[in-house]
């Protein structure tokens, strides 16, 4: 049975969508609240980028759905228009547009469904880097806080030399620069034969 529930003020994708209440589980199928903040997270530095002004309104409408009887759905317009604007900014630093955000999945526009909100000019696209776009990222402590939460691992390294191969960016570490900040899964001798690429780097 779904629950209507207070969107809290650390969900910080949709603390400011412009409603108060959302419905769980949310159309993304996640069931209990920090689950939707652990997924959520990870969005967040994408609104910095402002690829498109209807970015949030889109990612809430599934993260953190409107308290309705029945569940709304963005149309397949709004994640058309926001995927076309933000994917490419994604992909530069290495995140493929997700499965789960497969905009044919979406109902067309005559259905009820959420459509855009703001129409004319998208917002401009940050320039992309000739060098290393990753390393060209503003990270503000907030924003390192989401990324270390939501990595499986964390590594804080010198890196001494990148090499292309396939269009990735392989990252050849200092050994002795290497420190672990958050080893998770990972085992000391996985430490030692671990290859580190930037997917797609420019």
């Amino acid at each position: 049975i779904p629950q209507c529930l207070d969107i809290p003020a650390d969900l910080r994708l949709c603390h400011n969508v412009g409603y108060k209440k959302m419905r769980l589980p949310n159309l993304l199928d996640h069931e209990t609240m920090p689950e939707v903040k652990q997924q959520a997270g990870s969005w967040v530095p994408l609104l910095a980028k402002r690829c498109h002004a209807d970015t949030q309104v889109f990612l809430c409408s599934l993260f953190a759905p409107v308290c309705l009887d029945r569940p709304i759905y963005p149309c397949r317009s709004l994640c058309e228009a926001v995927r076309d604007s933000c994917a490419p900014v994604m992909e530069t630093y290495g995140f493929p547009w997700p499965e789960m955000l497969t905009c044919d999945k979406f109902p067309i526009d005559n259905d009820l469904c959420i459509p855009m909100q703001f129409t004319g000019n998208h917002a401009t696209q940050p320039p992309v880097s000739k060098v290393c776009p990753p390393c060209d990222n503003e990270l503000k402590k907030d924003n390192i806080m989401e990324h270390y939460c939501a990595s499986d691992f964390v590594l804080k390294m010198k890196i001494k030399e990148v090499k292309k191969e396939k269009g990735d960016r392989k990252l050849i570490a200092a050994q002795k620069k290497k420190k672990v900040l958050k080893q998770g899964v990972l085992r000391k001798k996985d430490l030692k034969k671990l290859t580190l690429y930037i997917k797609n780097g420019a």
